[in-house]
């Protein structure tokens, strides 16, 4: 069992949980369809989670300094880009926007990857703030959340919210002055950097005319001006084009048109603000399907962190799988359920697994030619049917593979849960199959790619964690929707064998 996560960590969990939305959004710009955009996102949510890591590790062993790095959300974003890039790279950039295309190719795209004091200043700004401000900074100018909500999330008193957004905003202001001073520049820019800091101060202050005409040719200098003007609602739009680059204006107006939508809706202090955009709403609800509300956040956090955290193993503690008694979220022990122990597909007499109601484990029950079975519960798929992509059951061979199945966390209509699998022989690439009963349904996926047919659902090897040794495991966790019952799900496979009991 993996140790249990810290407070800190559990904090982090929740965050990553509530940035998906953000993170689809801006992968659906990236993509010419829903299905590029869904494997982009789920792409770049890992790449996110290793940069992360590897931040705070790098925080953790430097002495007397702060490792930089960007919040959560705006770190997840530019994940999406760097993923696109290596799509490109890699021959995938037909399943990529064809402006993004063009865009990835040219020496605007390069300035986001070249030396650092060649970077946009609106990305170098951010990145030197302190990360709480520099959060509270991107939570209520880019992602339009209500600044009551912005508090709530992180953790400061709303009275006093209006004014440490505006203490945040000329910290802000301030790191990107420097940022200027420090940028190699000609002479012309470096005659202008005072008069600049000194227009852009003032809400009332005119541009000579000389200025005016250098900023509409100089894309430095005009980029530093919208992040030195606080005043005239142009911050959120270079934070947006600075730090995400490539359409960075369309993902702001994309949370902006959420937010009009939750204001209309007369839910402007939603604990949850992370809308999509009112075209990405049939992704939104099949993510999110309530599990990000306030209360289903609080209560998975602990539980999402372990998910995020290498996977040691499923854990051996239980709890009931079936519906909760009541509106608010259930959160509870990890509920671990063992695969079907059958290498070989059975036959419709054969035993099939079904919960234990008092214990939430999954044990076989009896077959119809020896007693009567010791639950009703429907069987939309006999165990060893498969879709055309699982390749479960079947095959006659030896059992080399045992799997877990870990119910993490239950809230009305979704669930999130983790697959542990070990291996006897080491694996180049892999493939796990299970089927569900009640009719599940699975919305997201981390650490591997999935499909689903009916009750079959299929996850693959991410590019990362392809390779397996000989007696190692792989681990990975989804989200997924369910309705009426949620029972374990049972027949599970690791490349066409089925796998037994952990």
């Amino acid at each position: 069992m993996p140790d249990l996560p810290t407070p800190k960590d559990a904090a982090e969990a929740a965050l990553f949980s509530e940035c998906w939305d953000a993170v689809l959004s801006y992968a659906d710009l990236c993509t010419s369809g829903s299905t590029a955009a869904n494997q982009l996102a789920r792409e770049a949510f890992a790449l996110g989670i290793r940069e992360a890591r590897a931040a705070e590790d790098g925080s953790r062993h430097s002495v007397g300094r702060r490792a930089s790095r960007l919040p959560r959300i705006p770190l997840l974003l530019t994940a999406v880009r760097t993923t696109a890039a290596a799509w490109e790279a890699q021959g995938q950039g037909h399943r990529l926007d064809p402006d993004l295309r063009l865009w990835l190719n040219s020496e605007k795209a390069a300035r986001y990857t070249g030396p650092p004091l060649r970077r946009p200043i609106a990305l170098r700004g951010l990145r030197d703030m302190q990360e709480p401000d520099a959060a509270l900074l991107w939570l209520a100018e880019v992602e339009a959340l209500p600044l009551r909500a912005v508090a709530r999330r992180q953790g400061l008193d709303p009275a006093a919210a209006t004014e440490e957004l505006n203490q945040v905003r000329g910290l802000f202001r301030d790191r990107c002055h420097r940022n200027h001073l420090d940028t190699p520049m000609d002479a012309e820019c470096r005659s202008y950097v005072r008069l600049l800091d000194a227009v852009t101060r003032s809400p009332v202050a005119d541009t000579p005319e000389d200025l005016s005409r250098h900023l509409a040719t100089c894309v430095e200098c005009a980029e530093a001006a919208a992040c030195l003007r606080l005043h005239g609602g142009g911050l959120p739009a270079a934070l947006a084009g600075g730090v995400i680059g490539w359409g960075g204006l369309a993902y702001l107006e994309r949370r902006r048109r959420a937010a009009e939508v939750r204001l209309g809706a007369g839910r402007p202090d939603a604990p949850d603000p992370d809308g999509d955009a009112p075209d990405a709403a049939a992704s939104r609800a099949r993510v999110r399907r309530g599990g990000l509300l306030l209360a289903a956040g609080v209560v998975s956090a602990l539980a999402l962190a372990v998910t995020l955290m290498p996977s040691g193993g499923g854990g051996d503690s239980s709890a009931q799988g079936g519906a909760p008694t009541g509106g608010s979220p259930v959160a509870g022990p990890a509920v671990s359920f063992s695969a079907s122990p059958s290498a070989v597909a059975p036959g419709p007499s054969s035993p099939s697994a079904s919960p234990d109601p008092s214990t939430g484990s999954v044990a076989p029950s009896a077959s119809s030619g020896t007693g009567s079975p010791t639950t009703t519960d429907p069987d939309p798929e006999p165990q060893g049917t498969t879709s055309s992509t699982a390749g479960a059951g079947g095959t006659g061979e030896t059992v080399g593979c045992t799997a877990s199945y870990d119910l993490v966390n239950q809230w009305p209509d979704g669930f999130q849960a983790t697959v542990t699998v070990t291996t006897d022989r080491a694996l180049s690439s892999w493939s796990v199959a299970w089927s569900f009963r009640d009719g599940q349904r699975v919305d997201q996926m981390w650490d591997a790619g999935f499909s689903q047919d009916g009750s079959r659902v299929t996850a693959t090897a991410a590019d990362y964690n392809r390779s397996v040794p000989a007696g190692g495991s792989l681990s990975f966790g989804f989200l997924a929707s369910w309705q009426d019952r949620n029972t374990a799900p049972y027949d599970f496979s690791l490349d066409g064998v089925g796998c037994t009991a952990s």
